[in-house]
C-alpha cells in the first residue's frame, strides 16, 4: 500500500522540483536583464556627463589658449586666470541651477538609442548556465582547499 502512494507523490515532487527550478531560473533571467538594463542606463548617464564636461572643458582650452598668446603680446598676465575661473563658475552654476541635467538625460538617452554596442557587457550577458558553472566550479575549489588544508 505504501508503494502505491508513495509513486504519485514522487512524481508530484518531482514536477514540484523542476517548477521550482524553471521559476528560479525565469526569475534569475529577469533579475540580470534588469541589472543589465539599470547598468547601460547609468553608463549612458555617465558617458553624457562626460562628453557636457568635455564640451566645457574644450571651450575653457581655446579660449585660454587665445587669451595666452594675446597676454603674451601685451604683458597683460593678471587679467588671463579670470576667464578660466568664469568658465568654472558658469559650469557649476549650469549643474546646480540650470537645465544640464536635462541634457545630460537627453545625451544619455541619444546615446542608449543610437549607440548601444558600446554599452555592451565583454562576452555578452551571464546566463543562468554560466552562473551555474561559476558556482558549480568555486564549490568544487572550496572542497580542494578544504581537503587540501587536511594534508598541510
Amino acid at each position: 500500500m505504501g508503494s502505491i502512494i508513495g509513486k504519485p507523490m514522487d512524481e508530484n515532487m518531482k514536477k514540484q522540483q523542476e517548477f521550482m527550478l524553471q521559476t528560479q531560473r525565469l526569475l534569475l533571467e529577469r533579475q540580470i536583464q534588469m541589472q543589465n538594463q539599470m547598468r547601460e542606463k547609468m553608463m549612458a548617464m555617465q558617458m553624457g556627463r562626460a562628453r557636457d564636461m568635455f564640451m566645457w572643458f574644450s571651450s575653457f582650452y581655446a579660449v585660454t589658449a587665445v587669451l595666452c598668446i594675446i597676454g603674451a603680446r601685451h604683458r597683460r598676465g593678471a587679467v588671463i586666470p579670470l576667464l578660466p575661473l568664469t568658465f568654472i563658475l558658469g559650469y557649476q552654476y549650469d549643474l546646480a541651477y540650470g537645465n544640464k541635467m536635462m541634457r545630460i538625460r537627453a545625451e544619455a538617452d541619444r546615446i542608449l538609442d543610437d549607440e548601444a554596442l558600446m554599452l555592451e557587457m565583454p562576452h555578452g550577458l551571464p546566463t543562468y548556465s554560466t552562473i551555474e558553472a561559476g558556482r558549480l566550479d568555486q564549490k568544487d575549489k572550496e572542497r580542494l582547499t578544504k581537503s587540501n588544508d587536511l594534508f598541510l
